[in-house]
């Protein structure tokens, strides 16, 4: 006679439950219409054809979400009103012409929002913690605004790391007080990242067409690379932070992650923009939008001609891996279609820049949250809590349910010691600016690149101190099936060059796949 360990319960319950997921996923379909990997330009013909609808494509993301949810933990809840949004989209197709907002973009499209942007409806904002449960808006964030305008429905909140991952300095590996542990969809034990945990998972697995998440420094390259999907980091201002749970101004911004470049883009033209709650940010970014938005820039050649830097000191695969193979391979495949690749070069202080301990950014970030924060709670409606210190106490009252013993909150704790941007945060802000200014800004400017490439989220810093875009596309899969990404990375504004050399990458190595569900 043997027994099951409790370890070895949950990992047989979670093989049996994936066992169901593929049955289920295997069957799926909605009125003939081929749901899973489907791109919205496809969900528009569908709708243009009549083999579908928003009604029937929101109740099949609400069955897909019940059904896979208890595995993945990717959603923390869905909008009771998402079916009467969709039934509203219905009714106005019938009478739009072409040049309306429902003939195309996003109207009818339902889409899942990482939990610290704000809704005014039924739905929380909680960062993932129940601290916040129960808070009111006063209204929307400004990207929701601008999704709603475009006619988007609101399917939900995605889980996330809880307090976008800045409760603690080692983090906490997708798991939130509310929505529990996220799980990659495609090897189930393996590290899904965060902090826009639910919103990669989610892409991933089909459980919405279009998922929103946030960065301030990898929250979405991270995610996005290692659950095989797109990650959008746009240039700092170019969407608005007004109504997301913040952590500094300097970093946060507001990105898509989708299955496709395409789709990636096509929510991006939607989201950017001024807004008069993040006037400063959104005001000086407005000058990077190109005249005719972004979809555009989606060329099969956008490899050719461009010019691509290799930086020493983030390709560190060992000769012989998977990784090492493959990545090698797509730069081959690049230079075919024309890309003009620079190695061997290197980002002054690239050491000092990564060691985010030491870098100055353990100093501002802490400052620069507590008074981000202490902001958003203060112009809530209602709210359990009203302060940092609030926060913490609650923690505190609440040791089991918030995992203190297996996570604590040092980062809150320094974060309430702080008492404004004083000297000593001014100090670290410039030297930030400096490291940014002298480190890729420079090479980039010196060696005339129009981008640089990197794994996964390798080069989220870098990006992150000096405001700069980035977009992640899947690149391969481990050999236990675990995927990875590329990252392009580019100057503030970058983003037309990034989106082609993205699109044209991802067109030609077509590496996605679905997800495996594998133990």
């Amino acid at each position: 006679m043997w027994t099951l360990t409790k370890g070895t319960s949950m990992a047989r319950q979670r093989l049996l439950l994936a066992a169901a997921v593929l049955a289920f996923i295997a069957s799926s379909s909605c009125h003939g219409f081929q749901i899973e990997e489907a791109t919205i330009d496809a969900i528009h013909a569908g709708f243009k054809n009549g083999s579908l609808t928003s009604t029937a494509l929101v109740r099949f993301y609400l069955d897909r979400i019940s059904r896979l949810n208890p595995l993945l933990h990717a959603v923390i809840e869905v909008n009771p009103d998402a079916l009467r949004q969709a039934a509203r989209a219905d009714a106005e197709r019938p009478s739009c012409g072409p040049c309306r907002r429902c003939g195309g973009g996003l109207h009818g499209i339902p889409v899942l929002l990482k939990d610290n942007i704000a809704t005014r409806d039924r739905l929380n904002t909680t960062a993932g913690s129940l601290a916040l449960l129960g808070s009111v808006v006063r209204q929307d964030a400004g990207v929701v605004r601008r999704l709603r305008r475009a006619g988007a429905v609101v399917l939900g909140k995605a889980n996330m790391e809880e307090w976008a991952n800045f409760r603690n300095l080692e983090g906490l590996g997708g798991w939130s007080a509310r929505g529990g542990q996220g799980r990659n969809p495609y090897v189930l034990s393996a590290d899904p990242c965060g902090s826009s945990t639910g919103s990669a998972i989610a892409a991933a697995a089909n459980m919405a067409a279009v998922t929103l998440g946030t960065e301030t420094g990898g929250s979405i390259l991270c995610p996005a690379s290692l659950n095989s999907v797109v990650g959008i980091k746009p240039t700092l201002g170019l969407t608005s932070r007004a109504g997301v749970i913040p952590i500094s101004p300097r970093q946060d911004t507001v990105g898509p992650i989708c299955r496709t470049i395409s789709d990636a883009v096509r929510v991006l033209d939607v989201i950017v923009g001024y807004d008069a709650r993040d006037a400063v940010a959104t005001k000086k970014a407005s000058r990077y939008i190109p005249r005719g938005g972004y979809m555009q820039f989606l060329r099969t050649d956008g490899l050719r001609g461009k010019r691509i830097g290799i930086p020493n000191g983030f390709f560190n695969y060992p000769n012989g891996t998977v990784q090492h193979t493959i990545l090698h391979q797509h730069l081959d495949t690049m230079r075919k279609h024309g890309a003009i690749l620079i190695d061997n070069i290197n980002i002054a202080n690239l050491g000092l820049i990564l060691d985010v301990l030491n870098n100055g950014e353990q100093i501002a970030l802490p400052a620069e949250f507590k008074l981000s924060l202490d902001a958003y709670l203060s112009d809530l409606s209602y709210s359990p809590v009203h302060s940092l210190a609030d926060v913490i106490a609650f923690n505190n009252a609440h040791p089991i349910e918030e995992r203190l013993k297996d996570f604590g909150q040092l980062i809150f704790l320094v974060a309430e010691n702080t008492t404004g941007i004083g000297a000593p945060e001014r100090a670290a802000i410039q030297e930030l600016k400096k490291l940014s200014a002298d480190g890729l800004e420079k090479l980039m400017k010196e060696l005339k690149l129009d981008a640089i490439m990197t794994p996964n989220d390798s080069a989220a810093s870098v990006l992150a101190i000096g405001g700069m875009p980035g977009i992640t596309v899947p690149a391969g899969y481990g050999k236990l099936g675990v995927p990875f990404g590329i990252c392009f990375g580019g100057l503030k504004g970058y983003e037309p060059r990034l989106i082609e050399i993205a699109y044209a990458f991802e067109q030609v190595t077509r590496v996605r796949k679905i997800p495996t569900f594998s133990p």
